[in-house]
């Protein structure tokens, strides 16, 4: 077998392939067994039709069919391979030589996975979220818990944001009484908007005894008439901040205990929102560096990926992709080109770190590998062979060395981005990689082991 290679525009490569006469020979002679294993003609017990017979049946014409059909994914394959081609798509052929006799030649226009380059990824900035609470996280948290320890007070003065009103309301819809919008004591936060649109600004400034009347669009059951008199004002009392209020509001004897638990606590959160936007504004600041047209195949393919997460996750809570798009108000259409912004950036994503992994040398050597099998394996209740037998008969090895290839690809990005958050500061990037292995090894990672080629 010989074989050339011509890049085309964008990218598509053509792969000329020559099959000679000894190859051909021998694919002939595996053909011809094959047919005379499955021929069933009558007069003859099946499997043991004489191959002369068979062959004056068929004709040259069609056995030569047969044997094209036959050896030419096989050399098609074996090409790819040899040439190290990344094919993202069903190749065309065409065979131009050898359909009746002689050396076949055929050739095969392929859509590879694009190369992409990535240009300054040595200078890539970012800025993450603060990992550490700050006097202002603490007092908002125990401002939090002021409001569940909150008295209430009834006051004589124009209602003012946040107080607490007592309402009598009647509802009706062309001039009928709306059951479901009528109530004679209706507690509500003023400023919250939680009833209707344009209340909040009707009931600033009213006080006890004051009506008035408002047009709701934003109500179940259609557009309805609000007559609406406020019958109590109430302000919250909020307790003092110190030592007292610690002890009845949790389990310490003072505030500085309190403050430094909320402190731990808030902390701890921050360090894992610190560590989760560290990976995503890297993937992000390098996706930036890409500028290529995203072949749409591989658009649909990640699409695909997106629909099958989203079906796993609905199915676990007994919620079909119908179902959900009903109860959401979408129609499909709509919804699936909705996608796309989210399958384009992740098809950057990865062609970007498959660069990174080009440029930086990353590899992933066979106890990464055997590391990778382990782990699913374990998933999947098999041992590693098992799993590695599985993944060799599918010809799945060389993708999931690629992710993992990837995924170290991703850890090299993390370690060497500049990092600082809001104020400009430098954050503790070793802590917040120790919080994202951590969570790593708590969770799985999306679309284990199937590694999308």
């Amino acid at each position: 077998m010989q074989t050339t290679l011509e890049s085309l525009e964008g990218n598509k490569v053509k792969l000329t392939i020559e099959v000679g006469e000894e190859d051909l020979k021998r694919a002939e002679e595996e053909t011809l067994r094959r047919l005379t294993r499955q021929a069933s003609l009558p007069g003859f017990r099946p499997g043991k039709v004489p191959r002369r017979v068979l062959v004056s049946r068929l004709g040259h014409k069609t056995i030569r069919a047969e044997v094209l059909n036959d050896v030419l994914p096989k050399y098609y394959e074996d090409a790819v391979n040899e040439e190290s081609l990344d094919v993202i798509n069903q190749p065309e052929i065409d065979v131009t030589a050898g359909e009746e006799s002689g050396p076949i030649i055929f050739a095969a226009t392929i859509e590879v996975r694009p190369e992409v380059t990535i240009a300054g990824y040595k200078g890539l900035e970012i800025t993450v979220p603060s990992p550490l609470a700050s006097e202002a996280d603490i007092n908002t948290q125990i401002d939090k818990m002021r409001e569940q320890f909150a008295t209430l007070l009834e006051v004589d003065r124009p209602v003012r944001d946040g107080d607490l009103v007592t309402l009598k309301i009647h509802g009706s819809r062309g001039g009928t009484s709306a059951e479901d919008l009528t109530a004679d004591d209706l507690v509500y936060e003023v400023g919250s908007g939680g009833i209707v649109k344009g209340i909040d600004e009707k009931l600033f400034n009213a006080k006890v005894g004051d009506e008035f009347e408002l047009d709701a669009e934003d109500v179940p059951d259609g557009p309805a008439h609000l007559e609406v008199m406020v019958t109590l004002v109430r302000e919250k009392v909020l307790p003092a901040v110190d030592d007292a209020f610690a002890v009845d509001a949790s389990e310490f004897d003072n505030l500085d205990q309190l403050r430094e638990d909320l402190r731990d606590r808030l902390s701890s959160v921050k360090r894992m929102q610190a560590s989760m936007a560290m990976q995503e504004r890297s993937i992000e600041a390098l996706v930036g560096l890409v500028d290529v047209e995203v072949p749409e195949v591989l658009i649909n393919d990640e699409k695909q990926h997106l629909l099958e997460d989203l079906a796993h996750r609905l199915s676990q809570q007994q919620v079909s992709i119908q179902d959900y798009l009903r109860a959401t108000g979408q129609d499909p259409d709509t919804f699936l080109a909705g996608l796309d912004p989210q399958a384009i950036t992740q098809v950057k994503a990865d062609l970007a770190l498959r660069a990174l992994v080009r440029v930086e040398s990353i590899e992933a050597d066979e106890s990464d590998v055997d590391e990778e099998l382990v782990r699913l394996a374990a998933q999947a209740g098999q041992t590693p062979a098992q799993m590695r037998a599985t993944l060799e008969k599918n010809g799945r090895i060389a993708a999931l060395r690629s992710q993992i290839e990837r995924a170290k690809a991703l850890k090299w990005l993390v370690e060497n981005v500049s990092m600082v958050d809001e104020d400009g500061k430098a954050v503790n990037r070793e802590e917040l990689i120790a919080v994202l292995e951590d969570h790593d090894h708590d969770h799985d990672h999306k679309h284990d082991g199937e590694a999308h080629e």
